[in-house]
């Protein structure tokens, strides 16, 4: 699983990383810090929630 997210549209609500800081991270001024995640085995309901809690919508999952 991946997760592809679209830094641009980032506004910093930063709830993804209220689900998981270890897969969301953000920078230094609280937005999304990268732009594409690859999800460690185990991670993956986490990485779907975090998604489901963006509410711009720019977090997509990629299943594999």
């Amino acid at each position: 699983m991946k997760i592809r997210i679209d830094k641009d549209a980032c506004v910093g609500n930063a709830r993804c990383a209220a689900i998981s800081e270890v897969l969301f991270q953000l920078d230094d001024e609280g937005y999304i810090a990268v732009s594409e995640i690859d999800v460690p085995e185990g991670m993956e309901e986490l990485a779907r929630r975090g998604a489901r809690s963006c509410p711009e919508k720019i977090i997509e999952i990629i299943e594999e």
